[in-house]
């Protein structure tokens, strides 16, 4: 089972169906009125010539679908959604094409413009879906006579577990549960032949079952540090993570059914975030993070200059971070201390600081030391806006007092968010918790809206110089 092998299907059957309708479209055209397609655009597309269209449709086609975000996910897609995104999108295609391309159908008819507008949605969500539905029906196929099957492991050897597996055994045919892990020595769990080991064996578990989901289901709803401590743990395997609710999380509604029949799980690397939106989020972060990496050249070649004139050392100042579940990556930032100002040592900055450099404390003030993020950003590791990336130093020691720190893992780190607009550089463990739960609230409420009103109140900071 390839998750990438299954987008590349999708989108060579997306392509194959966009061809087909505009094959269909444009005989449909020339046979019920002979009119040129794309009128006034003969660049693009000259007169009974629609080589170009051929070529330019379905990629526009693939491109909106990307936006829809069907192209997320594609093992947990359910008929219901093939519908709404496949029409959502032929609709986007559809009115886009006539009217952001301008067809000439209104000099002859507008009854006949609105009716080619309707035959041109038609076709395309009818041979999109259709082409759809045969991948999707070889999903269920496959799952169904255990071709395919989901690996999944239980953290866990009690009475919430054993309901857990009972639940998925009877409704879910898609998983296999491969057995129990347990959190200690002692096992409730009625079939201890399946109990597989324990947390300290969970490396070795998860590679010698290949296990593609866990489900971390304790007894003790009070347990909150094992719990988070699990979670963590678990997030450098590159596997789902859920685990059963409780209380909090069920008023909340992080807790989702899944399956009718199986007790709601809340995941621990699904964005809360709805898949089309992911998506958008993504491609806004590779376009502006792409113009500003080339628009803001200048300033990249003019600051070079200054920190190179102002201290000894490099321009750049690359810092290992963790991101998004729980893997490292090297941050990028324009210096702005000292070369050696640590000697290995961490230590947070503060407003005062007498390790930050003349220049360096005028970049920080409106945050121009950020600008080379967006290197990070175009590479995938970051997003505009997510949380801030810690050091592992201090994410160790944020877990001392805050040990659900390692639910941001879910999203990706971001240039700026809720917590650092509200809390600003933290120059402390104490203030570094704060912007956590800023951050953890951010989370929770994630989307384009709440991008754009972060990305706001940023540009306030920045133009009000309140980077330290």
């Amino acid at each position: 089972m390839n998750k990438n092998s299954l987008v590349q299907k999708y989108i060579i059957f997306d392509i194959l169906a966009s061809l087909i309708v505009w094959l269909a479209f444009v005989i449909f055209r020339k046979t019920i009125n002979d009119i040129s397609i794309f009128e006034g655009i003969r660049i693009l597309i000259p007169n009974y010539d629609y080589i170009t269209s051929f070529l330019l449709f379905p990629f526009y086609c693939v491109f909106i679908h990307y936006l829809s975000g069907i192209y997320l996910n594609v093992l947990k897609k359910t008929r219901t959604t093939l519908v709404i995104s496949t029409l959502s999108s032929s609709a986007l295609i559809s009115v886009t094409v006539f009217f952001g391309l301008k067809l000439g159908d209104a000099v002859v008819s507008y009854e006949y413009f609105y009716f080619s507008l309707l035959v041109l949605f038609a076709m395309l969500f009818f041979f999109t879906f259709i082409f759809r539905n045969i991948i999707f029906l070889q999903i269920q196929q496959n799952y169904k006579t255990k071709k395919w099957t989901t690996n999944t492991l239980i953290i866990g050897t009690g009475n919430n577990a054993q309901k857990i597996a009972d639940d998925i055994e009877k409704h879910a045919s898609q998983y296999t549960i491969k057995g129990f892990v347990s959190i200690d020595k002692k096992t409730l769990n009625s079939n201890q032949e399946k109990v597989l080991g324990n947390l300290s064996q969970i490396e070795s578990i998860i590679q010698k079952h290949d296990i593609q989901e866990t489900i971390v289901a304790l007894d003790n709803d009070a347990d909150e540090y094992n719990l988070f401590n699990i979670i963590n743990l678990l997030y450098r395997f590159n596997i789902d993570i859920q685990f059963t609710p409780r209380l909090y999380e069920i008023l909340i509604g992080s807790a989702k059914i899944t399956k009718l029949g199986i007790s709601p799980l809340v995941s621990i690397t699904q964005s809360s975030m709805p898949d089309w939106q992911a998506s958008m989020k993504r491609f806004l972060d590779i376009v502006l993070s792409f113009l500003s990496l080339v628009l803001l050249s200048p300033v990249f070649i003019y600051f070079s200059f200054k920190i190179k004139s102002d201290s000894k050392g490099p321009v750049f100042y690359r810092q290992e971070r963790i991101g998004r579940f729980g893997r490292t990556f090297k941050i990028l930032k324009f210096r702005t201390m000292y070369t050696g100002s640590e000697n290995g040592i961490p230590k947070l900055s503060s407003a005062n600081d007498d390790r930050i450099t003349p220049v360096g404390r005028m970049l920080r003030k409106y945050r121009i030391d950020e600008i080379p993020q967006f290197w990070n950003i175009l590479k995938g590791e970051m997003s505009l806006v997510g949380p801030r990336p810690e050091r592992k130093y201090y994410i160790n020691k944020i877990m001392e007092d805050a040990p659900y720190y390692c639910l941001l893992y879910k999203i990706r780190p971001g240039l700026t968010s809720w917590g650092p607009i509200k809390i600003g550089y933290s120059d402390t463990i104490e203030k570094m918790i704060e912007r956590l739960n800023y951050d953890i609230i951010y989370m929770e409420n994630m989307s384009l809206m709440t991008d754009m009103k972060i990305l706001i109140y940023t540009f306030e900071i920045i133009f009000r110089g309140k980077g330290i």
